[in-house]
Formats: structure tokens, C-alpha cells, sequence
């Protein structure tokens, strides 16, 4: 092959890269579910059950709030796939009002972010199943002891989440989804960002996330800047049942 050949494939290679480039579709500006949730045709058996109690699948409040349920994967902080029967993301009626309208006044501040939910009803035996895991080790702070009654996960009246972009990606918020440590807390963040642990952007994103989401009625905790309660505890024991 003589020089000029080969210049003249390089250049014709070039070429047809850059024209396939310029045809390929725009990603959508505004993401949607169905982009970054793994939701099966017809729901798991867990999915119809949590409908059948009375608990809202998230997805079907706006296309606009996209899900990856975490535990539905093996890629989590306890490296096993918990969710095996559950795909979609359920809540208490009054709770998904509350994220509703939550995620309204996020597009009415940014209209450029979505809200992205990695977790939200949990079953009880799951709980069961996390605590195994984790109880005799430092990880046993973070993870509500079912033995005691469940957590809020199990009353389908709390929430994890984070903002996305329109590009699917989450806003950095200064530590990963279930990172265990200090960095992750929301009681002294200015003092994180002093210290260099965080940056004045991540405590940004964390204070829209939390203003939306506080505004519409949830409340936070400290060792966690992702995880939302719709009420309290003792408002949960009055008004749910345990998730079975």
C-alpha cells in the first residue's frame, strides 16, 4: 500500500466517523424513568403486593423522576443483590404526595435536574436480611435494627434520593449513596467544607435537595444527607403497617 493510498483511507475514515457523529441523536434535555430505571414489563410478585396494599409506585407521579433502586442490584455497599422480588419504588400515598411536590418545586427552581430515587419501601424481611449482614460490625449504626420495630423504610414512609442532571448523572453531593462517615453527615457541614472534606458546590447540591424535600413536609437525619422521612417514627407505628 503506497503512501497515498493509505492517507487517503485515514482521511476517509475520519470523515465517515464525523458524519455518523453528526447524525446520532441529541440526548433528551429533560430525563425521564424510563431512561434509568430497570423496571420490568409486568411487575415482580413484591411489586404487585405493595400495589395491592395501597402504596404508589413512584413512576406514575411524573415520567420526569427517574429510579435505580440500588438493592435491586448487586452493586451496594453489602455487594448482594436484596431486592429480588421488587423492582419499582413504592411509597405511603401521603408520602409520594409529598415527593410530588417536592420534585415540582425542584423543576420550578432548576428545570434542568430531576429528582433520582435509589430507595423508598423496603420489606421487613430485607431488614432482616441487611441486619444479619451488618450487626456485630461498625456498619450496624446505619441500618435500622428490625428486632426494634424496622426502620422507616419498612413503613414505606422514607426515602432515599439525589438531583440528576439532564445527562443522568448525579450531582457530586460529597460522598457516594450509603457512604458511611462523617463526610456524609448534615449536621456541620460548614464545617466539612472548611476542613476541605466536602466542597462549597457539594454543599450546595445537598441544601436544593434538601430545601425541596423539607419543604414539602419530609424531615432529614444527620448521618445521611439522602434520606428523607415523610413523619416520624411513633407518626409511622399509628398510621402503617410493617411491610411484610
Amino acid at each position: 500500500m503506497t503512501d497515498t493510498l493509505f492517507f487517503y483511507i485515514l482521511v476517509f475514515a475520519a470523515t465517515f466517523v464525523s458524519c455518523r457523529q453528526a447524525v446520532q441523536p441529541q440526548r433528551d434535555i429533560q430525563p425521564t424513568a424510563a431512561h434509568y430505571t430497570y423496571l420490568h414489563e409486568e411487575p415482580l410478585a413484591k411489586d404487585a403486593e405493595l400495589a395491592s396494599l395501597g402504596l404508589v409506585d413512584v413512576t406514575t407521579l411524573d415520567e420526569g423522576i427517574a429510579v435505580h433502586l440500588v438493592y435491586a442490584t448487586p452493586y451496594n455497599f453489602l455487594g448482594k443483590t436484596l431486592y429480588r422480588d421488587l423492582s419499582r419504588a413504592y411509597l405511603q400515598p401521603d408520602a409520594a404526595q409529598k415527593l410530588l411536590n417536592a420534585y415540582k418545586a425542584l423543576k420550578k427552581i432548576r428545570p434542568d435536574l430531576t429528582l433520582v430515587i435509589y430507595d423508598a419501601a423496603r420489606p421487613v424481611s430485607i431488614q432482616h436480611e441487611m441486619w444479619d449482614m451488618v450487626k456485630g460490625t461498625d456498619w450496624n449504626y446505619y441500618v435500622a435494627n428490625p428486632t426494634k420495630g424496622g426502620g422507616m423504610h419498612n413503613f414505606g414512609a422514607a426515602v432515599d434520593l439525589s438531583l440528576m442532571d439532564g445527562a443522568g448523572q448525579a450531582l457530586a453531593m460529597g460522598t457516594p449513596y450509603d457512604y458511611f462517615g462523617v463526610e456524609a453527615n448534615t449536621d456541620n457541614e460548614a464545617e466539612l467544607v472548611k476542613q476541605g472534606r466536602i466542597t462549597p458546590r457539594e454543599l450546595e447540591n445537598r441544601l436544593l435537595l434538601r430545601k425541596v424535600m423539607t419543604d414539602a413536609g419530609f424531615r432529614t437525619v444527620k448521618s445521611e444527607w439522602w434520606h428523607f422521612n415523610s413523619c416520624t417514627l411513633q407518626e409511622a407505628l399509628k398510621q402503617y403497617k410493617l411491610i411484610e
